[in-house]
């Protein structure tokens, strides 16, 4: 008589989503189950990461002299810091034409141009979309301010507007929401970094008549 083979009375397996849903959506991860190739790639994911170079002007503060640029707007002319000499400047840096924030920052900064202008102060908003994009968005909204398109980040990174950026534990380099009000002289007297949209141009506005 054959002997009846034994049944494995080791406990359930309990199936990988049910134990994502456990871990809140989270996939459990064993380091014996990654491929070499898998860690060899995460840990240069990693050294990438770390490495990730700052923002050419991180250190431009208060009292330096602007730099300079000369970059197109959304119109497809050319525009530079020369073509503004004997004005005050405002700069505001954003991430991404047609973004809420964004858009709502860009409807402010128009909704108080004529303010500005009163003052003798011209508004210039800046980010990485192509001339296309900007002309879009400011059409879009009917923003009467000038958009400058920085797809090579020069201007970002000469102001320190780009620099490193983290989120849902991701590391990166993007553009930073900055703002920077520049003198007649050519130098920067104001800068607001990790801007917060909500009564923003209120107070750069405040700061520009302050001068």
């Amino acid at each position: 008589m054959s002997k009846k083979i034994r049944k494995n009375s080791s406990k359930p397996v309990v199936p990988e989503t049910a134990r994502a849903d456990a871990l809140g959506g989270a996939k459990p991860v064993c380091n014996a189950d990654r491929s070499p190739s898998l860690a060899a790639t995460e840990k240069s994911k990693s050294r990438s990461t770390k490495s990730l170079p700052e923002s050419q002007g991180a250190d431009l503060a208060e009292g330096s002299r602007a730099p300079s640029f000369n970059l197109s707007r959304d119109d497809g002319t050319r525009v530079s810091l020369a073509d503004f000499a004997g004005r005050k400047l405002v700069f505001f840096f954003y991430p991404r034409a047609g973004t809420p924030g964004c858009t709502r920052e860009a409807m402010d900064f128009t909704r108080l141009a004529k303010e500005f202008a009163a003052c003798g102060t011209t508004v210039l908003g800046v980010s990485a979309d192509s001339v296309k994009t900007q002309d879009s968005f400011r059409t879009k909204h009917n923003l009467s301010i000038p958009l400058i398109s920085d797809e090579k980040h020069e201007m970002l990174e000469a102001y320190g507007a780009w620099g490193e950026k983290s989120m849902y534990g991701r590391t990166f380099l993007g553009i930073l929401r900055t703002t920077m009000l520049v003198n007649a002289d050519g130098r920067i007297v104001r800068i607001w970094r990790r801007v917060k949209v909500d009564g923003h141009a209120e107070d750069v506005l405040a700061a520009a008549r302050d001068l």
